[in-house]
């Protein structure tokens, strides 16, 4: 098995590269976006022989986008770099997220109670899980930091009765949670503020925070200080719900050991997120939302649901490759089909996960029995549907 059975090399400038058994996978990325290799077979498949066929060496591409780029975004994470950043990403590409994400636009993991469960009911199962590991009740104010398309702002509305308020950069995201708001009927309980996190009014205690993979784009520099600015928004007696992508913990950068999860690492900050640098180690995330005052209740693992979320995202997007290619082009379809068909495998073997965890302040008169009885872990308890809650 060699790489050569799988490639087709377009510029013969590359031969020799291609000529061994094995690639480095950060040369074979920059040679199949550009359109400089083609394959013949589905990026799926490939995947299946990436141990014998990719080297995980760093290349020096990797080098120069870590100190040309990533870094300076590390380091700054400024309110007009983070703006720059998401509205490039986001804006006027609601067509592609959606020939991907499919109807419901989220772009989070599913929570499936069986793995034939469809895209859109594994979607209602997870914003039906946090609602009820966040005991929502009607009347209750409800703040989503960094919600995306507006879906949970409005599934919470309508089905718990709470007053719900997204926020987000993306003026393209919060046009179409402002629709998804019309037609769910909830305007009166329902709203989205197109602002920075860190604009947010603080005159107002939420009842309940959530925060679902939005955190990443905070970044390392400022992950604790947002923590503290939720636990400042939070009311005394409320629940904080945070959603996080995270790598695997190890020794070093420059081990060899599960290095593949660096390198897809680094391919996803340059390609897809950039300027999410936050996604650590759990133990990394743990620490800092305890020193700023927070008791952890409960951390689930979604991994594995997240494995198969992408793969969903990645059936809809070969789907939908022509309207792609005749609007973004090759390359555009390209770079997704490598991040979707990676992802499902990175989260999969244990290299990248996600994990809902649950908190309240840490007073020593906290109500800490009303998680006697309560759904804490969707692994081990039935949780309502969409719809039972519509009956």
């Amino acid at each position: 098995m060699k790489i050569s059975d799988f490639v087709e090399v377009k510029n013969t400038r590359l031969s020799g590269r291609y000529s061994k058994n094995k690639v480095c996978m950060g040369h074979f990325i920059e040679d199949y976006t550009s359109g400089k290799v083609d394959i013949n077979v589905s990026f799926e498949e490939l995947l299946k022989h990436k141990d014998d066929i990719f080297d995980w060496s760093y290349v020096g591409h990797h080098y120069k986008f870590f100190f040309s780029r990533m870094i300076p975004e590390v380091l700054i994470h400024s309110k007009k770099q983070d703006e720059r950043i998401i509205r490039e990403h986001y804006d006027h590409k609601n067509d592609l997220f959606n020939w991907f994400l499919g109807p419901k636009m989220i772009y989070t993991s599913c929570y499936f109670t069986d793995e034939s469960e469809s895209l859109e009911d594994a979607q209602e199962n997870k914003m039906n899980l946090i609602a009820q590991k966040m005991q929502l009740k009607p009347g209750e104010s409800l703040l989503d930091i960094g919600c995306g398309w507006g879906t949970l702002v409005a599934h919470m509305a309508k089905y718990y009765g709470v007053e719900t308020t997204g926020v987000t950069i993306a003026q393209a995201g919060a046009d179409w949670g402002r629709r998804q708001i019309k037609e769910y009927g909830v305007e009166d309980k329902a709203k989205i503020w197109v602002k920075d996190y860190r604009d947010i009014p603080r005159d107002k205690k939420y009842d309940k925070i959530t925060c679902l993979e939005m955190a990443e784009h905070v970044g390392i520099k400022y992950f604790k200080k947002f923590m503290k600015q939720c636990y400042d928004m939070l009311a005394d007696d409320g629940l904080f719900y945070i959603q996080i992508a995270a790598l695997r913990e190890r020794s070093h950068l420059f081990a060899k050991k599960n290095r593949e999860d660096l390198v897809w690492g680094l391919f996803m900050n340059e390609y897809i997120f950039s300027g999410a640098d936050a996604s650590m180690p759990l133990n990394w995330d743990l620490k800092r939302i305890e020193k700023v005052g927070f008791e952890v209740h409960s951390v689930e693992n979604i991994g594995i649901h997240y494995s198969i979320t992408i793969d969903r995202w990645y059936q809809n997007w070969l789907k939908n490759k022509e309207k792609v290619l005749e609007k973004y082009g090759e390359r555009t379809f390209r770079i997704y089909e490598i991040f979707l068909a990676w992802s499902v495998v990175i989260a999969r073997h244990g290299g990248s996960t996600a994990y809902q965890i649950v908190c309240r302040k840490n007073l020593d008169n906290a109500n800490r029995t009303q998680f006697i009885g309560a759904t804490n872990m969707g692994e081990t308890n039935s949780f309502k549907k969409t719809a039972d809650l519509m009956m």
